[in-house]
Protein backbone atom coordinates (compact mmCIF):
# COMPACT_ATOMS: atom_id res chain seq x y z
CA UNK A 1 0.00 0.00 0.00
CA UNK A 2 3.11 2.29 0.51
CA UNK A 3 4.21 1.46 -3.08
CA UNK A 4 0.64 2.68 -4.24
CA UNK A 5 0.84 6.38 -2.40
CA UNK A 6 4.48 6.56 -3.19
CA UNK A 7 4.09 5.89 -7.03
CA UNK A 8 0.82 8.36 -7.41
CA UNK A 9 3.03 11.11 -5.76
CA UNK A 10 5.93 10.21 -8.10
CA UNK A 11 3.34 10.88 -10.83
CA UNK A 12 1.88 13.70 -9.98
CA UNK A 13 5.69 15.33 -10.24
CA UNK A 14 6.50 13.38 -12.98
CA UNK A 15 6.70 15.89 -16.30
CA UNK A 16 4.56 15.50 -19.35
CA UNK A 17 4.36 17.30 -22.70
CA UNK A 18 1.50 18.79 -24.25
CA UNK A 19 1.64 19.28 -28.04
CA UNK A 20 -0.87 20.46 -30.32
CA UNK A 21 0.32 19.66 -34.16
CA UNK A 22 -1.39 20.28 -37.03
CA UNK A 23 -2.88 17.81 -38.66
CA UNK A 24 -1.92 17.66 -42.33
CA UNK A 25 1.62 19.31 -42.01
CA UNK A 26 2.86 17.77 -38.49
CA UNK A 27 3.84 21.37 -37.43
CA UNK A 28 4.17 22.05 -33.78
CA UNK A 29 1.74 24.76 -32.56
CA UNK A 30 1.75 24.82 -29.04
CA UNK A 31 3.50 22.67 -26.65
CA UNK A 32 3.38 22.91 -22.60
CA UNK A 33 5.59 20.68 -19.72
CA UNK A 34 3.17 19.74 -17.46
CA UNK A 35 2.85 17.38 -14.57
CA UNK A 36 -0.37 16.72 -12.97
CA UNK A 37 0.06 18.52 -9.64
CA UNK A 38 0.03 21.78 -12.17
CA UNK A 39 -3.13 20.71 -14.40
CA UNK A 40 -5.39 19.96 -10.85
CA UNK A 41 -4.06 23.16 -9.37
CA UNK A 42 -5.08 25.25 -12.59
CA UNK A 43 -8.03 23.11 -12.87
CA UNK A 44 -9.10 23.79 -9.22
CA UNK A 45 -8.38 27.86 -9.26
CA UNK A 46 -10.13 27.99 -12.05
CA UNK A 47 -13.07 26.42 -10.75
CA UNK A 48 -12.85 28.62 -7.85
CA UNK A 49 -12.75 31.40 -9.54
CA UNK A 50 -15.52 30.63 -11.98
CA UNK A 51 -17.63 29.96 -8.76
CA UNK A 52 -16.95 33.22 -7.35
CA UNK A 53 -17.60 34.89 -10.51
CA UNK A 54 -21.15 33.40 -10.94
CA UNK A 55 -21.84 34.21 -7.02
CA UNK A 56 -20.96 37.98 -7.52
CA UNK A 57 -22.94 38.15 -10.84
CA UNK A 58 -25.59 37.06 -8.99
CA UNK A 59 -25.14 39.42 -6.03
CA UNK A 60 -25.03 42.07 -7.21
CA UNK A 61 -27.09 42.16 -10.29
CA UNK A 62 -30.69 42.24 -10.95
CA UNK A 63 -30.47 38.59 -11.73
CA UNK A 64 -30.94 37.44 -7.55
CA UNK A 65 -34.49 38.40 -8.97
CA UNK A 66 -35.48 35.15 -10.90
CA UNK A 67 -34.13 33.21 -8.19
CA UNK A 68 -36.95 31.39 -6.42
CA UNK A 69 -37.22 32.70 -2.74
CA UNK A 70 -35.74 36.34 -4.08
CA UNK A 71 -37.70 39.16 -4.33
CA UNK A 72 -37.39 42.31 -5.65
CA UNK A 73 -36.60 45.54 -3.24
CA UNK A 74 -39.50 47.44 -5.75
CA UNK A 75 -42.10 44.25 -3.95
CA UNK A 76 -40.94 44.32 -0.81
CA UNK A 77 -41.71 48.06 -0.30
CA UNK A 78 -45.13 47.71 -2.35
CA UNK A 79 -46.02 44.94 0.15
CA UNK A 80 -45.33 47.04 2.89
CA UNK A 81 -47.14 49.95 2.28
CA UNK A 82 -50.22 47.77 1.47
CA UNK A 83 -49.90 46.65 4.98
CA UNK A 84 -49.82 49.16 6.36
CA UNK A 85 -53.25 51.02 4.23
CA UNK A 86 -55.07 47.49 5.11
CA UNK A 87 -54.30 48.00 8.81
CA UNK A 88 -55.07 51.57 8.94
CA UNK A 89 -58.37 50.92 6.64
CA UNK A 90 -59.22 47.81 9.36
CA UNK A 91 -59.22 50.44 12.44
CA UNK A 92 -61.27 53.23 10.49
CA UNK A 93 -64.06 50.14 9.25
CA UNK A 94 -63.78 49.16 12.99
CA UNK A 95 -65.07 53.12 13.97
CA UNK A 96 -67.43 53.11 11.70
CA UNK A 97 -68.65 49.67 12.43
CA UNK A 98 -69.27 51.12 16.23
CA UNK A 99 -70.27 54.46 15.13
CA UNK A 100 -73.12 52.79 13.28
CA UNK A 101 -73.91 50.87 16.35
CA UNK A 102 -74.31 53.50 18.64
CA UNK A 103 -76.55 55.25 16.20
CA UNK A 104 -78.68 52.16 15.84
CA UNK A 105 -79.15 52.34 19.68
CA UNK A 106 -80.13 55.58 19.47
CA UNK A 107 -82.58 54.89 17.05
CA UNK A 108 -83.98 51.90 18.66
CA UNK A 109 -83.87 53.82 22.03
CA UNK A 110 -81.83 51.89 23.80
CA UNK A 111 -79.57 55.23 24.81
CA UNK A 112 -81.02 57.83 26.56
CA UNK A 113 -81.05 61.13 23.87
CA UNK A 114 -79.28 63.24 26.75
CA UNK A 115 -76.37 61.49 26.75
CA UNK A 116 -75.99 61.16 22.82
CA UNK A 117 -73.88 63.18 21.15
CA UNK A 118 -70.78 62.41 18.54
CA UNK A 119 -68.03 62.72 20.67
CA UNK A 120 -69.54 59.59 23.10
CA UNK A 121 -70.15 57.37 20.04
CA UNK A 122 -66.55 58.01 19.17
CA UNK A 123 -64.88 57.98 22.26
CA UNK A 124 -67.13 53.95 22.31
CA UNK A 125 -64.52 53.14 19.38
CA UNK A 126 -61.12 54.25 20.25
CA UNK A 127 -59.24 51.47 21.89
CA UNK A 128 -57.70 51.96 24.94
CA UNK A 129 -54.97 49.83 25.63
CA UNK A 130 -54.94 48.01 28.92
CA UNK A 131 -51.79 49.15 30.75
CA UNK A 132 -50.95 48.48 34.56
CA UNK A 133 -49.83 51.73 35.24
CA UNK A 134 -49.20 51.07 39.03
CA UNK A 135 -45.90 51.48 40.38
CA UNK A 136 -43.76 48.09 41.73
CA UNK A 137 -42.41 48.52 45.00
CA UNK A 138 -38.96 48.22 43.60
CA UNK A 139 -40.11 51.39 41.88
CA UNK A 140 -41.46 53.36 45.00
CA UNK A 141 -38.22 52.72 46.67
CA UNK A 142 -35.92 54.15 43.89
CA UNK A 143 -38.41 56.95 43.69
CA UNK A 144 -38.02 57.67 47.69
CA UNK A 145 -34.32 56.96 46.89
CA UNK A 146 -34.02 59.71 44.57
CA UNK A 147 -36.14 62.17 46.50
CA UNK A 148 -33.98 61.59 49.49
CA UNK A 149 -30.94 62.54 47.34
CA UNK A 150 -32.42 65.65 45.09
CA UNK A 151 -33.35 67.07 49.19
CA UNK A 152 -29.63 66.21 49.98
CA UNK A 153 -28.44 68.14 46.96
CA UNK A 154 -31.28 70.63 47.43
CA UNK A 155 -29.89 71.28 51.30
CA UNK A 156 -26.09 71.82 50.37
CA UNK A 157 -26.69 74.31 47.61
CA UNK A 158 -28.44 76.27 50.01
CA UNK A 159 -25.75 76.13 52.49
CA UNK A 160 -23.23 76.58 49.84
CA UNK A 161 -25.33 80.07 48.98
CA UNK A 162 -25.48 81.11 52.79
CA UNK A 163 -22.20 80.65 52.93
CA UNK A 164 -21.43 82.83 49.89
CA UNK A 165 -23.77 85.39 50.88
CA UNK A 166 -22.04 85.79 54.52
CA UNK A 167 -18.80 86.15 53.12
CA UNK A 168 -20.03 88.96 50.77
CA UNK A 169 -21.14 90.28 53.58
CA UNK A 170 -18.44 90.12 54.94
CA UNK A 171 -16.38 91.45 52.61
CA UNK A 172 -18.79 94.87 52.30
CA UNK A 173 -18.45 95.64 55.62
Amino acid sequence: MTKKKFNFRKKLFIKNRLVILNVDTFEEIFSFKLTLMNVFVVFSLGGIFLILITTFIIAFTSLREFIPGYSSSQLKKNATELAIKSDSLERALKKNELYIKGIQKVLRGELEYAKFNKDSILSETEETPDLDMKASEEEIKLREEVAKTEKESEEKDQNKTKVTKNKIQKNVN
